[in-house]
């Protein structure tokens, strides 16, 4: 009986059935949801660019609660407000940002949610 059942491990003898390479951080194998790892050695197939601050870059020190069409670029589709990690927006102009939005949304210039 020279089949390997699933489930038993091959006897001493037998070759293994398949090995993997260390997937870890740093390896360069392939990660278990079957993308290539970033790491040092591994070609990432997506280089991620530092996200810079909109309103640092352009200088805006005030976020017009009244500038709709800014405003909507950091709200989602369903009405909720994107965040910092999405947008790249830094800490005290994500702070104005989320006070002008719900400023917006009280005097009714954006909706709280959509319609569904």
């Amino acid at each position: 009986m020279s089949e390997e059942t699933p489930g038993r491990a091959p006897e001493a003898g037998a070759p293994a059935a398949q090995s993997h390479a260390p997937s870890g951080p740093g390896g360069s194998g392939p990660r278990p949801g079957g993308r290539p790892s970033g790491g040092p050695g591994g070609r990432g197939k997506f280089f991620r660019r530092k996200k810079v601050c909109k309103f640092c870059t352009e200088k805006i020190d005030a976020i017009p609660y009244r500038d709709v069409r800014l405003l909507q670029g950091f709200v989602a589709e369903r009405g909720k407000i994107v965040p910092r990690r999405l947008t790249g927006v830094c800490t005290t102009h994500q702070r104005r940002l989320t006070r002008a939005i719900k400023q917006a949304r009280n005097i009714a210039l954006l909706p709280f949610a959509t319609r569904h």
